[in-house]
């Protein structure tokens, strides 16, 4: 025992030096002063590096970060930092645990940050980082200051101290704590939700200093789990004055004038087709025969970019937000609901602008030519899908001959993308009742029909008909700069993953020919449309392809077999389609096309915000699954293995739909582990087995709906 005790006061306090961390400091002390130069012995008396271990590292670390020219030698004895081309720039993606990985355009490899060098940067900062490590997986290395913070804002919980309060962030990988001295509070008080602005963060401080500048409420109200899903995400549910001054000077009334330098179809016979809780009327359809078997289809689009004009209050907020935002029991509009749902909503019975695509075509659906342009139309029936629906069964009911006619088109447009090799993925929602109170009583899977899938065909034929007039490349005309939906290949390694998944089922599916996976899928599918299981294997073949994104360079959209597509057909909730307007306008007028090289940022911030709000509406699912499930904590449900982890199965219950967690060692019968390699869970002795897609019986054991979790245990 004493010569342990020797030992220890022989390595001192500070013995423990690691080396990542040794390597982080020193990088530190070069960057406050980066034209200055240091020895050994002055960076060991800097960083408090005084026995004879501690002072090793730390030459070993100078050793390193010389052979990784990130500082250099001034002579023999002295240190500098190196120049700056030796340092990366890149986005931070934090972990749970506290460590990041720094995310660069254009380099392969990710650059790892172990925790204790990620310094005072969050979630989404652009950061300089130094590499000190190079792998063949990877690099290592150390952020050594923020460039640009992604947010300054983070919604949390007061907890009041003595002299002061912390905000104790929701999500602790996107937030942090943040120190608010009591004349900071405004107002907030112990445990209620809160808004917090950071004002500064000194290089020496542990965390932030910040002040509150909105109160959410207390936790468990709906109020106050929503607004916090939106502002975690950096989406303001509220308007700025300025936006709302210009909405509010929209006209709604159509100018004489506007309407004559416009194609005018108000005697067409005009419909739109929309979930019967909508509100914006994106879309509409028109129909006229022509005679001799020809008929004319109109797809027209409200005419957002008459009303909001580049570079006023109204677009920069557009752009700022990207998209609506669609959470179980409200939406954010991406413009004020002057224009999303009055001025530019092509509501029923009222005159309206639009920017329209018009086919002529044989009565097989065989297109013989196209017009696209500015127009004025005239909606005159409003239908919900459940209403077409009902048509499309064989109920009678309004224009049911032409709505028949327009589906039998329809069909045919997704028999031939089919074929060609589009994926055949049926959509599908969970939605909820909810009762007067805003709970919810009921849980709801919303399936892709007939009527979907007639608006889809044909908002798919005009976004690719658009696209391809602006993209396919013609003589004596310069590439015209274009907003593309783009879709990559699948990942060779996911698809991998998705295979083995799949066995557990007891299906294979072949990948060897690449062009043939997206056929062989919809094999896949047809073959399971009927059984229990198809609903789980759609949608982990969903998350084992590439997430589409808005690019300036088009690749093609994989999932749709389309060469060339855009966005065009919902600029009222998405920022997409309203850039894709001006670009067709000004090419149909002037072709003085105003967007350059900005475009690539315009399409960079409009992805990120799309993942954003995808995040939120995920988060007020899982919000409205917990309040659910919460009622029903003791009671014992029939369900499927939907997901394997290190820490345990998820099970998706079948009378519900909702999914929980069984946690590892709550597994009852032995000591189960996760077997990598066979992608299963099993028992050390027993060697009994857990896989996709098994059957089990779990009952509700705890609802957190502060945390969107459920925990789920096992029914043996």
């Amino acid at each position: 025992m004493a010569k342990k005790n020797k030992k220890q006061q022989n390595l001192g306090p500070k013995s423990n030096f690691k080396r990542n961390a040794v390597i982080s400091q020193i990088v530190k002390v070069f960057e406050k002063t980066p034209e200055s130069e240091f020895t050994h012995k002055q960076i060991c008396a800097l960083i408090d590096a005084k026995d004879p271990a501690s002072r090793q590292v730390v030459f070993d670390g100078l050793q390193n970060l010389s052979a990784n020219k990130i500082i250099a030698r001034s002579n023999h004895f002295t240190f500098k930092l190196a120049g700056d081309e030796n340092s990366i720039q890149g986005i931070v993606h934090m972990t749970q645990r506290g460590a990041a990985f720094i995310i660069v355009d254009g380099r392969e490899k990710d650059i790892f940050i172990a925790p204790q060098n990620v310094s005072q940067a969050l979630n989404g900062d652009l950061v300089k980082v130094r590499v000190f490590k190079e792998g063949q997986q990877r690099d290592e290395g150390a952020i050594v200051s923020v460039v640009e913070r992604e947010r300054t804002q983070f919604v949390g919980t007061i907890q009041m101290q003595d002299r002061h309060a912390l905000l104790i962030p929701d999500n602790h990988r996107t937030g942090v704590q943040v120190y608010i001295s009591n004349e900071q509070l405004n107002g907030a008080r112990n445990g209620e939700k809160a808004l917090v602005k950071i004002t500064v963060w000194p290089k020496s401080a542990e965390m932030p200093y910040g002040e509150v500048i909105a109160i959410l409420g207390m936790p468990g109200s709906n109020d106050a789990e929503m607004l916090s899903i939106l502002y975690s995400q950096g989406i303001n549910p509220v308007f700025p004055d300025e936006v709302m001054s210009e909405a509010e000077h929209v006209p709604v009334d159509l100018d004489p004038q506007e309407i004559a330098r416009r194609k005018d179809v108000r005697s067409i016979l005009t419909f739109t087709i929309d979930p019967v809780d909508a509100k914006d009327f994106d879309d509409a359809i028109s129909y006229e025969e022509l005679g001799n078997g020809i008929i004319e289809i109109g797809v027209h689009i409200a005419d957002v970019s008459h009303y909001v004009r580049p570079g006023s209050a109204m677009d920069k907020e557009a752009l700022l937000r990207s998209n609506s935002v669609y959470l179980v029991d409200r939406v954010i509009p991406m413009l004020p609901e002057q224009l999303s749902n009055i001025a530019c909503s092509l509501r029923p019975k009222e005159d309206k602008y639009a920017f329209s695509v018009m086919f002529k075509m044989k009565e097989d659906g065989e297109i013989i030519s196209e017009w696209f342009g500015k127009t004025v139309i005239h909606s005159d029936r409003r239908f919900s899908y459940e209403q077409v629906q009902e048509i499309l069964e064989g109920s009678p009911g309004d224009h049911d001959q032409i709505l028949r006619k327009i589906d039998h088109i329809a069909k045919k447009y997704r028999a031939k993308r089919l074929k060609k090799g589009a994926l055949s993925i049926e959509s599908e929602e969970m939605r909820f009742q909810l009762d007067d109170k805003g709970f919810p009583i009921q849980v709801l899977i919303k399936t892709s029909k007939d009527a979907h899938k007639l608006i889809e065909e044909f908002m798919l034929l005009a976004n690719r008909t658009i696209a391809t007039s602006l993209s396919k490349p013609q003589k004596d005309r310069d590439k015209i700069p274009l907003v593309y939906r783009v879709h990559d290949q699948p990942d060779p390694e996911k698809m991998a993953m998705f295979a083995v998944f799949i066995e557990k089922f007891g299906h294979k599916i072949d990948l060897s020919d690449s062009r043939n996976i997206a056929k062989n899928l919809n094999s896949l599918f047809d073959s399971l449309r009927e059984e229990n299981e198809f609903s789980l294997v759609q949608t982990m073949a969903i998350r084992s392809m590439a997430k589409a994104t808005y690019e300036t360079e088009n690749i093609g959209h994989y999932g749709l077999a389309f060469d060339y597509y855009s966005h065009f057909t919902s600029p009222i909730r998405r920022y997409a389609d309203l850039v894709v307007h001006r670009i067709l306008q000004t090419e149909l007028t002037d072709k003085k096309h105003r967007y350059g090289s900005e475009l690539s940022d315009v399409c960079k911030k409009i992805s990120k915000n799309e993942r954003k709000a995808a995040e939120a509406e995920r988060e007020s699912t899982k919000y409205f699954q917990t309040l659910f499930l919460h009622e029903h904590i003791g009671e014992e449900f029939i369900g499927t293995v939907s997901g394997i982890a290190e820490h345990g199965m998820f099970v998706r219950m079948k009378d519900n739909h909702c999914e929980g967690m069984v946690a590892m060692n709550q597994i009852p019968g032995d000591r189960f582990y996760f077997d990598a390699d066979k992608y299963r869970i099993i028992g050390a002795k027993t060697k009994k087995e857990y896989n996709f897609g098994d059957t089990v019986k779990v009952r509700i054991f705890e609802v957190n709906p502060r945390k969107r979790q459920v925990d789920l245990e096992l029914v043996l």
